[in-house]
């Protein structure tokens, strides 16, 4: 059966934050990251729940709930172009630049997630289509060149923390842009180590 491999949270955190996160702003880039991690929110609370609270080995988590009606549909929310949108739309039109902000950035997550994802891809049209896009490539299955991809991701995630390193200042902005590289990049030496 297959599963799903390793979630790439960190590196929408640290491509959000790079594109649209301001120093001295701070609602911008609370919202900047906020809208590169809530796409893959519901994934993060659905398997925390299943694996800690009902106790279901990860390999039913992975390879079976994860692709069930039932989860796809929560995903298809959270994932949905149309939602991102309304969201960055209602921005613009309130003239909230946080908003704004927000909205942006889900869709970046969901533009950078369009096209390196192969048998794990979200329905990103909802509630217009069901429809999932198959990559034929992969941020992380080797079969479908996880194996260059990766690599690449990570490098270009830790030439984007160097420049976040250097934007932002205060040792609270640096500790989580370590704290976000270090999640994306070793990971991505270890699994290229051990395989």
């Amino acid at each position: 059966m297959f599963q799903v491999g390793p979630l790439n949270t960190p590196a929408h955190l640290i491509v959000g934050a790079a594109a649209l996160a301001r120093p001295g702003q701070s609602k911008v880039t609370a919202a900047a990251l906020a809208g590169s991690l809530l796409p893959d929110i519901s994934l993060y609370l659905l398997a925390i729940h299943s694996l800690f609270i009902l106790d279901i080995p990860s390999n039913v988590v992975f390879g079976e709930l994860y692709f069930s009606e039932a989860w796809q549909a929560v995903f298809a929310v959270d994932n949905s172009v149309f939602v991102w949108l309304a969201i960055a739309l209602a921005g613009a039109v309130s003239r909230l630049p946080w908003m704004l902000t927000l909205g942006i950035a889900g869709l970046l997550h969901i533009a950078t997630d369009f096209p390196l994802h192969h048998d794990d891809g979200r329905q990103h049209f909802w509630p217009l289509s069901e429809w999932v896009f198959e990559s034929p490539l992969s941020y992380w299955d080797p079969g479908h060149y996880g194996n260059i991809i990766g690599p690449i991701e990570a490098a270009a995630c830790f030439f984007l923390s160097i420049f976040l390193w250097t934007r932002f200042r205060s040792w609270i902005s640096r500790g989580l842009v370590v704290a976000a590289a270090s999640m994306e990049i070793v990971p991505a030496i270890y699994w290229g180590l051990a395989f």
